[in-house]
């Protein structure tokens, strides 16, 4: 039998193939992990749906692959292939639901294309054609690819668009029209010198779509401050050693998010959604704060639930394992999932001021540089302060010039006289 991609949640429709656990050959037992496979912002392991010896694989590593494609053959009674042997694949939970992708409406059949019904199983092809085909507002379950499997390639879809054309000159008797969104034509730059291709990851192709949409959405303007983190860095070090006898590393973030969600209280409208639909703003209650955090596979925003509630040494906890398992990509797509607002500090890497892009369905995001000394003057004397920039970009839609500008004067107040009481142990 054929053991098929199964569903792999609300919106999720392929995957790239990162191990294959088994070989032609192996026995594999019912829902022992065959392969594991990475979607959005998770890598997780694909069980099989029936037990048997592999007599033939289908996918490799490398290879995007889709719901109801076929993986592999097994042979149920253990006959006609070569000897059996064990396989060592690691068992594995199904993949977490992925965010959802754009939905192109169906695309009624044409000329020279049989009339057959529309599969629900999206076809093979590559993220630039499908880009395409959403631009264009093309179903790609109407086209049949001409490469092995089905695979769809620009030569189909232009096929397809001007038979599009052609059709609907005829219609209308008159002469054909170029399309409303013209197909962009790849590049060839090695007619220039040599390259190399490097495939978009599923992470990496989210953060684009996400970036994209916030970008043309959010009409964004970013508040510049400076904080004076000269009394918030001389808590950290006073108090530095007490945290670690406790199993937690002090870092200024924890004292970062107690200050900012001080400020959301007294701002509740930074702390809230837009719902375009009923025309409502959405304000919340809770404080789930989203921390970016930048891992090799590309950026990941890990939620912190409740900071409101949680002490110093609890968020400085769970920051440094929050981190660390994003960065191993062991983070969940529930646990990516609920924030109320957004921090991205690029301290630790450098730079100053920089205007960050609101996470949507967020309506504000702060942005920290990194602290250095500078001359500043004080009760008449210039001194050398811990001067930490920041970028508070917020969505005008919702929020007002001046309204980011009370919150801007009220969060550089709550960093600068940061209470000693709330790092005591």
């Amino acid at each position: 039998m054929d053991v098929k991609l199964p569903k792999l949640g609300e919106g999720a429709d392929s995957g790239v193939v990162v191990n294959l656990f088994v070989q032609e050959g192996d026995t594999v037992a019912k829902d022992q992990a065959i392969l594991e496979l990475e979607n959005e912002k998770a890598v997780a392991s694909i069980p099989s749906t029936a037990s048997g010896v592999v007599t033939k694989i289908f996918v490799k590593a490398g290879e995007r692959i889709s719901v109801g494609q076929c993986i592999l053959s097994l042979n149920e009674t253990g006959g006609g292939g070569a000897p059996a042997r064990a396989a060592t694949g690691r068992a594995g939970s199904p993949l977490p639901a992925a965010g959802a992708h754009g939905v192109t409406r169906p695309t009624e059949n044409i000329e020279n294309q049989e009339e057959q019904p529309v599969s629900t199983v999206p076809p093979a092809a590559a993220p630039s054609i499908r880009k395409i085909a959403r631009e264009l507002g093309i179903d790609l379950r109407t086209i049949r690819g001409s490469e092995r499997g089905g695979r769809i390639v620009i030569g189909d879809l232009r096929a397809y668009v001007q038979r599009l054309i052609t059709a609907a000159a005829r219609v209308r008797g008159a002469a054909a029209t170029a399309p409303a969104k013209p197909v962009a034509v790849p590049v060839d730059f090695s007619q220039w010198g040599p390259v190399v291709r490097k495939p978009l990851t599923p992470l990496r192709q989210v953060i684009a779509r996400r970036m994209a949409e916030s970008w043309n959405a959010v009409p964004r303007v970013t508040q510049f401050d400076d904080a004076d983190f000269t009394r918030l860095n001389a808590l950290r070090k006073k108090f530095g050693a007490r945290y670690e006898k406790k199993g937690a590393r002090l870092t200024l973030t924890p004292l970062v998010l107690k200050a900012l969600v001080e400020t959301l209280q007294r701002h509740p409208i930074f702390n809230a959604s837009l719902d375009e639909a009923a025309g409502d703003i959405v304000l919340k209650e809770f404080f789930h704060i989203g921390i970016a955090v930048d891992s090799e596979q590309g950026l990941l925003v890990p939620v912190i639930r409740d900071v409101d509630k949680k002490s110093v040494l609890d968020l400085a906890k769970e920051l440094e394992q929050l981190a660390a398992r994003a960065r191993d990509r062991k983070i969940s797509a529930d646990e990516m999932k609920g924030g109320s607002f957004t921090v991205s500090n690029q301290g630790a890497i450098g730079g100053g001021h920089f205007t960050p892009i609101v996470n949507l369905p967020e309506v504000a995001i702060l942005g920290l540089g990194r602290g250095a000394l500078k001359p500043v003057v004080r009760e008449g004397k210039v001194v050398a302060r811990l001067m930490t920039p920041l970028a508070l970009s917020y969505d005008h839609r919702v929020i007002d010039g001046g309204e980011a500008a009370r919150f801007a004067v009220d969060l550089v107040a709550a960093l600068e006289n940061f209470k000693e009481a709330a790092l005591k142990i």
